[in-house]
């Protein structure tokens, strides 16, 4: 590489990275092979809401990428939650145990090395350690769970109903098991009084509706869905020493679920997005969000779901909030979702097959054109911990595109054993708020006792109805019987006898007729 060369690309990446505010630096640039020290490729901690996508085949350091942006975002102070999808990120609550590579690695970069472990919280959304996440029917509220479960407009306009009824007779819908009940009692017990007040509801769209809530259920929502209800608020705690917490969502347990994972995170980013108060240009976002494994959420999503997550990538950065997407590739995430990301971080792909390399060449068209790259062919050739990279800078207009070779974790970048994650579950404060099961008086409940009292009084009813009938058949047997006994009576009287006599009737007809001829 000539002099001049490399003095002009050194000027040029040192210019279109220089910040005014606090900044992370994740790396030095790279040009034909060399790493350039002090090069520095920096993120500005102002566009850290504007969203961003960390890509790459497996085993190029898509994770490592991601654990260097959590560390740096709560060294600044600000909380992040991690999907850790492959169980792999736990290791950030402990310090690296250092290597000679890592050194080797930082002395080309630049940048000092430094072994550091961070506050972590370690959440949940089944049954392994950590604390509880759970949020209640009602909070979803009947369009956000109308779209989780891909209904109709007809089967959507019965969730409503549903949803206004409860209010109405104040029955609380905090899990699935209220909402089923009553579904069911809308048609059954219920049909006359839905029919008066709602008008008539159908019962194959609330069969077709229980099948969706019971695929759910399959899933795991069950868990789910419940009290104690978590507060968003929770995620943005800062440490005794100023660094946002490092909040991991251990999601190990549910790969093979990814309706339960697109509810919760649904649900999560518009909890957030109604209570997080509008951000302004603070400088610096409130929380940030890394989503492994993205595609889980796009794979099976409906349109209206894809719809719903789209709106809040774009709105949900007003409120001081970044989200960023990890997948193997951009191609995981839907357009509308990929024009919205400000930072990109692409590590290498693979181009074994024809369709391999046409999505590279569709990858390549993400990235900034750079007279020192041929992107396309950059793209195949990035060694374990190198990465192309596009930032926004503090004026929303992209940085210079630069193969950088990422610094390295300051944490430790393996998992905690077994005795160092139960120990820091127990020490953790939000384990005791939330990990306590409640199951109050709801919808369930209250309807199931409604239905009982019902019955009752309907057999109350009936016993009284049927107590009637039979005072009325006794009242008539007891009539006939003095009838019978009234004519039985009379019959045997000695006068109604002689009167009544054959012999009688012919002498008074013999005289009569005596009397007539006369």
């Amino acid at each position: 590489m000539s002099t001049s060369k490399k003095d002009t690309f050194y000027k040029y990446i040192t210019e279109g990275n220089a910040t005014k505010g606090d900044f992370i630096p994740i790396g030095a640039a790279m040009l034909d092979g060399e790493t350039l020290t002090n090069a520095h490729v920096n993120i500005p901690l102002k566009t850290m809401n504007r969203h961003g996508l960390i890509a790459g085949a497996t085993g190029t350091g898509k994770t490592k990428s991601l654990q260097v942006l959590a560390e740096n975002l709560s060294e600044k102070g600000v909380p992040v939650l991690l999907m850790d999808i492959k169980g792999d990120l736990s290791g950030i609550a402990k310090a690296s145990s250092g290597h000679a590579k890592i050194d080797e690695r930082h002395e080309k970069i630049g940048l000092p090395f430094e072994a550091k472990s961070f506050p972590v919280e370690l959440l949940t959304l089944s049954e392994q350690e950590g604390v509880r996440l759970r949020a209640t029917v009602s909070e979803f509220g009947p369009i956000l769970l109308s779209r989780i479960l891909d209904l109709t407009e007809t089967q959507s306009g019965i969730v409503a109903v549903i949803f206004k009824y409860c209010d109405d007779n104040k029955l609380p819908l905090l899990d699935l098991k209220d909402f089923k009940k009553i579904l069911q009692y809308a048609t059954k017990e219920g049909k006359a009084e839905f029919t008066e007040a709602y008008g008539r509801i159908s019962t194959a769209s609330t069969g077709a509706i229980l099948r969706k809530i019971i695929e759910l259920e399959q899933q795991g929502a069950d868990l789910f869905f419940g009290e104690t209800s978590f507060e968003v608020e929770d995620l943005l705690r800062i440490d005794d020493q100023g660094r946002g917490y490092i909040n991991i969502l251990r999601l190990t347990d549910i790969q093979d679920k990814p309706k339960l994972f697109s509810t919760f995170m649904l649900s999560l980013l518009a909890e957030i997005y109604s209570t997080f108060p509008e951000q302004g240009d603070s400088g610096r976002p409130e929380l940030v969000l890394f989503i492994d494994e993205a595609h889980l959420i796009f794979d099976e999503a409906s349109k209206a779901l894809l719809n719903q997550i789209e709106s809040i990538v774009k709105l949900i950065r007003s409120k001081g909030v970044g989200l960023y997407f990890v997948t193997q590739n951009p191609t995981d995430v839907p357009e509308e979702v990929l024009g919205q990301l400000g930072l990109k971080i692409q590590h290498a792909l693979r181009a074994f097959t024809a369709k391999d390399r046409k999505a590279i060449k569709l990858t390549a068209q993400n990235y900034p054109e750079s007279e020192y790259y041929d992107t396309t062919e950059m793209l195949t050739s990035l060694g374990i911990g190198e990465a192309l990279v596009s930032a926004l800078d503090e004026k929303g207009k992209p940085t210079p595109l630069a193969a950088t070779m990422m610094r390295a974790p300051m944490s430790r970048m393996d998992v905690l054993t077994d005795s160092e994650l139960k120990t820091l579950v127990a020490h953790s404060k939000l384990t005791k708020k939330y990990n306590e099961t409640v199951d109050r008086e709801s919808a369930y409940e209250l309807l199931n006792e409604k239905i009982k009292k019902a019955e009752a009084e309907e057999a109350k009813e009936k016993a009284k109805q049927e107590e009637a009938a039979l005072k009325k058949a006794a009242s008539k047997r007891q009539a006939k019987s003095k009838s019978t006994s009234r004519s039985r009576s009379t019959r045997m009287n000695p006068i109604v006898k002689v009167l009544t006599s054959a012999t009688f009737i012919r002498s008074v007809f013999g005289i009569l007729t005596k009397v007539l001829k006369k």
